[in-house]
This record gives C-alpha cells, structure tokens and sequence, in this order.
C-alpha cells in the first residue's frame, strides 16, 4: 500500500477534484460481486491505464503517475481486481525527464496513457518516454518490470497509440519532441518485438502528434498546428493555425522512402478510429476531430478521404454528437472495419463529461447510443471478441463511474446490441478514476 499526497480536498485544480482525484491505496479484492452473468468466454485481463498523481500540486491532468487497473476474468467469475502505480524511474527516484545539460532521460515519465500487449510483453505507455513493461502473467500482481527500450535500438521516446498489423504481426509506432531535429521517428517492430526500422521524419517544428493512422499499405502522420511552446501554461503547446496542417503518406514497402504531405483544413485530433486503402490509390481515415487544440470546441466524427492521384483530401462530417476514445475491433486494424464505437462526450475537463456510449455504422451512416443512466459515467470501451472472427460478435468492457455512491463498476455490455442492459456489471471495492486507455488482453492460447 502506498498513500498519496493528495487528495480532493487539497486539490486546486479541477482535474484533481470529483472522480478526476486520485486513489490513494493500491488493493488487491477477490471474488468480486457481480449482476448478471460475466461471458464464461472472456478469459484475461481488463487494463486500463489513467493518471494518479501522488502530488497535490499536480498542474495538468496528463502529467499524474501512472496507475493500471486491472479486473481478472475467469470462467464466468470476477475474480480479482487490482490497481497499480506504474514504477518508471521518475516515480521511484524522482528521475527527471531533462537533466540540469538539456539531455532527455526516456526511462523518465509517467508511463499513464495506454497499456498494450505486443510479442509476449505487456508495455504501459506514454508518448514522451519509454515503455514499461509490466507483469500480468497468472499468479503476478501488475507488477512493473523496467524501461523497455528494444534491446538499446529505441533512442527516441514511444507514442501511447502504436498500431499492430493484424496480418504481420509488426507493431508500427512514432516518437516525437526534443529541441532538435528530426522532432518525428517512425519505427516499426516485427512480430517478435525486434526493431527494424527507424526512420526520421523532416518536420518543421515540434508539434503535439498524439495519434497517427496505419492501413496495409500505409503508415500516416498528422502534423497538426498544436506547436510547442515553453511559455503556455500546463500542456507547453499551443494553438497556432498558421502552421498549417497535413497528413504525411508513407509507403510501408518503403519505409526509408518519400514522405508525401497533403494539407488539410486547421484542426486537431488527439485520437483515431480507423484508417484502411481505398483501392491503390485512395485512403479512408477516421478520426475524432476538434476545430482548434486547447479550447473547449467540441469533437467530432469526420472522415478524410486522401486522393493519392490529386493529392487532395476531402473532409466531411460524419455526426453531430461530440465524441473521444474511438475504437474498433482491433483485429481489423489498418483493414476495413464497419463497426466503431466511443464516449458520447469530450474529454474530461475540456467539455461535457461523456455519458453514453455510440456504436457507428460506418457503411450505413447509423449510429446507436447506450445511456449509463444519471450520474453514470463511462470510460473508454475496449472491444472483446466472442469468437475468431474479425468484426465479429463480441462485448464492450468499460469502468463507470458512479456520482452517487462514488464507485465504479466494470460493465459489460453487448456489441451487437448495446441498446439493451448490461450483459454484466462487476462491482468494484473502489471508485476508478477517470482515465485514458487500456485493453481487453486474452490469456495467450496455450
């Protein structure tokens, strides 16, 4: 057990208050009380990963300690659930991320953003350091490994939203930052967790890419006008529209070749649902959209269409409902995949706290929605198959918050119909605070 030093009422900023707070204990619970019936398929591990600073001074919601919860499944039982705070460097010997020389320290970080599974090895993230493994094998308790840094060939940090092929097996990720050029790396992974490949990429200044898009036979970069800027108070990146904005096409046969940039209307994105080719010489991209970086603007579901042949992009809106953290069936990564789901809402701290989830139909244009009911509010939705087909049956697993009591719960409900009730919904012995991403990781077949 470790307690934090801080807490809701010593918070002075509102992403230390409410269900933004932190936890101060790390349990462990067992057999844990459910409604209805938890899929005796779903056998693994539920992860999400979140902010939860130990320092009541914390000045931004991104920047909190790293902290994994984990809900164990099992046969049709919830059989434990524990959270963990992610010992990077940082959290155990106060490492900083730039030393007193200027020099970047990437085992340095909070390691709070996602956490994924990729080569026998489960890593939590953060785009500006390194990844942590952490252990989640049977009978381990999420305990942190170490920095992960493949084998010494990683010298740049790691984004939070790296991309796995599901027909290579390769895991496609970037790093971006630092004062110099290059401010943007491209690598790639095989399916055995080697590093192959990393390129740098010429960009003309350093701007914030949280997320980028893979298909089969493309990796592409949104170099978006949120630039640095050490003078902006909380997040050191800021607004600027006369940068430009532009989507960076590479070939993945060529991954040393030329990057092909294609302007696009000022916005900003923080995450993607999909992208897949069109045929050879078209793209399709999907992505949650905000009109502007750092305000309250709301965002939404848009599709950009790349024209390789014009070199032209079409941008048009897809629903008027604000939504984040898109996902899909990640089997279809990269691929066309029909179904898509996210929060109804922004953000948390940047708009209307998210109430409800959406399941879009991308071929049909129909969305459906699932209200958690008052007070209740959802997490981002990780898809769990049923079976082994891609885009096919399965649930979406999310923690949701409570106001009432102050609690969480797992629910568990139906992606074919999530219009209907919860298939199931586990109790938790503390509140999950709101977070950012995580995933449904199966037990490897043996």
């Amino acid at each position: 057990m470790i307690a934090s030093t801080a807490s809701e009422s010593s918070a002075s900023a509102p992403h230390m208050a409410g269900n933004f707070a932190p936890v101060t204990d790390e349990l462990t619970a067992y057999d844990l009380p459910v409604t209805g019936t938890v899929p005796p398929e779903l056998t693994g591990w539920f992860l999400r990963n979140g902010p939860n600073p130990r320092d009541a001074a914390s000045r931004h919601w991104f920047f909190g300690d790293g902290m994994v919860h984990g809900l164990r499944l099992e046969g049709g039982r919830a059989v434990s659930y524990r959270n963990r705070w992610v010992r990077t460097d940082s959290f155990t010997d106060g490492t900083r991320a730039v030393d007193e020389q200027g020099r970047r320290n990437f085992r340095a970080g909070a390691a709070n953003t996602h956490i994924v599974r990729h080569a026998g090895r489960t890593l939590a993230l953060v785009e500006s350091s390194f990844p942590y493994e952490v252990d989640c094998r049977p009978g381990h308790e999420l305990e942190t490994i170490g920095a992960h840094d493949f084998g010494g060939r990683l010298t740049t940090a790691m984004t939070a939203h790296p991309k796995t092929c599901p027909t290579t097996g390769e895991l496609h990720f970037f790093g971006y930052g630092g004062p110099n050029p290059p401010y943007l790396t491209y690598h790639r992974a095989d399916a055995a967790g080697e590093l192959v490949v990393s390129r740098p990429i010429d960009v003309p200044a350093q701007t914030m890419m949280h997320d980028f898009h893979l298909t089969a036979g493309h990796v592409v970069f949104m170099d978006l006008p949120a630039v640095f800027d050490r003078s902006h108070p909380g997040m050191p990146y800021a607004w600027d529209p006369e940068y430009g904005a532009r989507l960076g096409v590479l070939r993945r046969d060529d991954p040393y070749g030329e990057v092909r940039w294609l302007p696009i209307d000022p916005c900003y994105v923080f995450h993607s649902l999909n992208a897949h080719d069109d045929g050879e010489q078209r793209i399709v991209l999907h992505v949650a959209r905000y009109a502007e970086f750092g305000t309250s603007s709301p965002s939404h579901l848009w599709r950009w269409t790349i024209d390789l042949v014009s070199g032209t992009v079409t941008e048009e809106q897809l629903d008027d409902q604000f939504c984040e953290f898109p996902r899909i069936d990640d089997r279809l990564a990269g691929l066309p995949a029909r179904f898509g789901h996210a929060i109804a809402g922004e953000l948390p701290g940047s708009g209307p706290i998210p109430g409800a989830l959406l399941r879009y139909d991308l071929r049909s244009g129909a969305v459906t929605r699932h209200d958690f009911g008052p007070g209740r509010t959802p997490s981002e939705a990780a898809f769990a198959p049923a079976d082994d087909r891609p885009g096919g049956p399965g649930w979406l697993l999310t923690y949701v918050y409570d106001a009432s009591t102050d609690t969480s719960d797992l629910v568990i409900l139906d992606a074919e119909d999530i219009s209907t009730g919860p298939v199931a919904t586990v109790h938790l012995p503390q509140r999950v605070p709101y977070g950012f991403h995580g995933n449904w990781l199966p037990d490897p077949e043996r």
